[in-house]
Formats: structure tokens, C-alpha cells, sequence
């Protein structure tokens, strides 16, 4: 590690870059606590400071992904990874989505973590807790929920499926900015369906698109489907454009862009739901109550997210042919009360 890190801190002009090896073996020695908290911090903040090669960010990837391997005894499985830090700016229906998506006949699971800095934003984990469903089911029950016919979603938390990670709370608030752990926990694979696999997540920046879908086919996953959503989130503005990118073989592609008026929402003042109260514990129990509440049929901007967001990942899953198709088959599904009672029925 001091090698390492003697390589990389030394200057914007100065630093050098490490193999995927290296990268692999200085996380590695992070999640086991080889070193102190002086050196980890020092190896993952020098690393964004000189800004990760992609050799060193699947080199983080290859070292958190020892906890993938446990699969679903389903065809094809969606995964749903929003940012694990949360939203601060508005309310995400996302955490809903894995119900509407499982209802559209496309298994679904989310991934996420309680809190986490930099943000410490509104997750699934809280919304869904205060919706009053499972946060803490195991790898296992998981898979046979989402196996289940009635069912077909499900929601796995970090500190479950990765806890090596997971105990990296602490270091992480006190390294204050982002690193490559953020960008590396979003696309891990912790459950896998027996044909194909599919990662659906967001962005802010330009330059991500490429990065994820490298580590999205170094995770394993067949499709990445990534969106320029709403802080990074997997649904984007609701009165804007946006783009996606429908990665294979670790490859970004060409954007398709997105038209919220091509799902059949229009909203010309509403770009998210905002957050009432800018706390998270509080804004999760209103997130909680719009979400089901648009489950259950009530129109307005929670429901939009949900047809926009379903519409978006069965399109990027080729599973219609437009955004159109994919938003008349959400609304049908919320219509008819066939996502709700999949969602009621998580345990």
C-alpha cells in the first residue's frame, strides 16, 4: 500500500497510474482493515485527485465483488441501482418501481444502503421502510421472492449482501467527496438470473456513461441501461429531455434520447417531486405515502415518475418497441391494481 500510494499522491503532474491488479489489492487490503484509516483513505482519495483510470476503477470492482454469486430461479432479472447516497433535492418514487416493473413481467430487485455520504440523501432502504416493507431479507429470500409468481420483486441492502463495504460508513463520511466506491457500488451484482442480466441506473455527469458500462459488463451484467435521471437517479425530469444509453459488451453506444411527452407525461413546471422538509426520516414517510397512493391509482406527478421510470427500463430491456408502448403498459398494470398487490405482498 505505501508503494501505491507513494505512486499515486504525488501531484496533478507528478501522480501515476496503477494496474487493475494493484487497484484490486489496495481495495482488497481496505474491506480486510490490512491498513489503517490513514492509508485507505489516502489510497481512495488519491485515486479520484488524479481522477481513476478504468483499469483502477475495475481493479475497486474486482475486489467489492467477492459477495456476487447468488442467483434467482428466474430467466432475466432488472436491476434497479439509484444513487447509494441518496436524493436531498426532491422525492424518489423509484423504490416503487420494482413492484411496477415486476407486474409488467420483468423480475425486478433494488439495491441501496440506508445512508451514506457524501449526501446521506432519501433511499430506497427509508422509503420502503416507512412504505412498510422488507429491507433486511437475505440473498436467499430475496431470490425466492423474486422467483415467486405473485411477487417478483425484492430489495437487498449493502449491509446484507456486501458488510466489508458496509462497515466503511464511518471513513467514507469523514473522507467528505465522492470516490470510487460510489461510482463501484452502483453496477455490483448481488443476486444474477440464469440467462440475462440487467442493470438499470442514472447519471449527472457526461463522462459516466462509458465508465459504467465497462464496470456494468466487468459485474456481469448482459445490458446496462443508463439514464441522465434526476440527481443521478434512474428517472429523469419530467419537463425535460434526457438521454439514455443502452450499453452491451461494456460498451456505451450512441444516446437515444428521451421525451417525457413520449410516455404520455406533461409537466411543464414539475421537474421532481420536491422534498418537503430536507430531511431525510421525515421526507421518506411523504415519499412513502405518494408512492402508495399512486399505486393505488391517484394521478399527478408520483404516478408520472412511475410510468416514465417503467416505460424507460422496458424500452432500454427491448421489451417494447417505444417509450409509448412501454408507459401503456405501466398504466395498465397501476390501473388494474396488479402492482399494488405485488408490492403489498413483499414480506
Amino acid at each position: 500500500m505505501r508503494s501505491i500510494i507513494e505512486r499515486i499522491a504525488t501531484g496533478p503532474e507528478m501522480s501515476r497510474d496503477i494496474s487493475r491488479a494493484e487497484a484490486r489489492d489496495g481495495m482488497a487490503a481496505v474491506l480486510d482493515r490490512r491498513v489503517g484509516d490513514v492509508q485507505a483513505a489516502l489510497f481512495l482519495i488519491a485515486l479520484r485527485m488524479k481522477r481513476e483510470t478504468m483499469e483502477e476503477n475495475c481493479g475497486v470492482l474486482d475486489a467489492l465483488m467477492a459477495s456476487n454469486g447468488n442467483e434467482a430461479a428466474v430467466d432475466e432479472l432488472l436491476t434497479i441501482a439509484d444513487p447509494f447516497n441518496g436524493f436531498n433535492r426532491g422525492l424518489p418514487m423509484s423504490p416503487f418501481l420494482p413492484a411496477v416493473l415486476a407486474a409488467c413481467g420483468i423480475p425486478c430487485l433494488s439495491t441501496g444502503v440506508e445512508s451514506v455520504a457524501p449526501k446521506f440523501g432519501l433511499t430506497h432502504h427509508q422509503v420502503l421502510a416507512a412504505a412498510g416493507r422488507p429491507v433486511a431479507l437475505d440473498a436467499g429470500a430475496a431470490a425466492r421472492q423474486i422467483a415467486d409468481p405473485s411477487v417478483g420483486w425484492a430489495y437487498l441492502d449493502q449491509s446484507v449482501t456486501n458488510p466489508k463495504l458496509f462497515r466503511l460508513r464511518e471513513l467514507r463520511r469523514l473522507m467528505v467527496k465522492r470516490t470510487a466506491l460510489s461510482t463501484c457500488e452502483v453496477v455490483l451484482r448481488p443476486l444474477a438470473a440464469a440467462r440475462r442480466n440487467l442493470l438499470y441506473l442514472g447519471y449527472v455527469h457526461t463522462n459516466y456513461p462509458p465508465i459504467y458500462a465497462a464496470l456494468a459488463e466487468a459485474a456481469g451484467y448482459e445490458v446496462a441501461i443508463v439514464v441522465k435521471g434526476v440527481e443521478g437517479g434512474v428517472v429523469p425530469s419530467l419537463q425535460a429531455g434526457a438521454k439514455m444509453y443502452r450499453a452491451t459488451g461494456g460498451i456505451a453506444g450512441q444516446p437515444t434520447s428521451l421525451k417525457p411527452a413520449s410516455a404520455g407525461v406533461e409537466h411543464s413546471a414539475t421537474r421532481a417531486i420536491p422534498a418537503p422538509f430536507g430531511d431525510p426520516p421525515r421526507d421518506a414517510r411523504v415519499a412513502a405515502e405518494q408512492g402508495l397512493a399512486a399505486m393505488a391509482g391517484e394521478p399527478g406527478p408520483a404516478r408520472d415518475s412511475l410510468v416514465y421510470g417503467a416505460a424507460i427500463a422496458q424500452y432500454g430491456a427491448g421489451r417494447v418497441e417505444s417509450l409509448d408502448s412501454g408507459a401503456r403498459t405501466a398504466r395498465r398494470v397501476l390501473d388494474s391494481g396488479e402492482a399494488e398487490s405485488r408490492f403489498r405482498k413483499a414480506h
